[in-house]
């Protein structure tokens, strides 16, 4: 997300599904980051936080990765999916639907995850 003294954010730096929603969080997240590290550089000198901001955000962009890629496949068969592959799917449905836990983890990752 960084090269040199070219950062980049949003889509410029990062695609993920559409499945999630989560494009315009994650652009909105980059730039809060940036923003932050962009004001302690100039109102310090101190770079720790510029330096840091393409593993700060590609973090929260991975997580968002395999959100989106668990929803399409929880919520979506294949042309070429096996009748295995489709009790894995119910099973998954299933724990949603029966476990508090797995409801609140699913929540959490859909409204976003906080910044850091």
């Amino acid at each position: 997300m960084r090269y040199g003294s070219v950062f980049l954010a949003g889509d410029a730096a990062h695609i993920v599904p559409p499945t999630g929603a989560k494009g315009l969080n994650l652009a909105a997240a980059d730039v809060v980051v940036l923003s932050r590290a962009l004001i302690r550089q100039h109102r310090t000198g101190a770079t720790d936080l510029l330096d840091a901001y393409s593993d700060t955000c590609l973090r929260r962009v991975w997580r968002a990765e395999h959100f989106s890629y668990f929803l399409t496949t929880t919520l979506h068969t294949g042309p070429d999916q096996s009748p295995f592959d489709t009790r894995l799917q119910i099973a998954q449905l299933d724990r949603i639907a029966t476990s508090p836990h797995a409801a609140a983890e699913l929540a959490m990752n859909y409204a976003g995850l906080p910044l850091p």
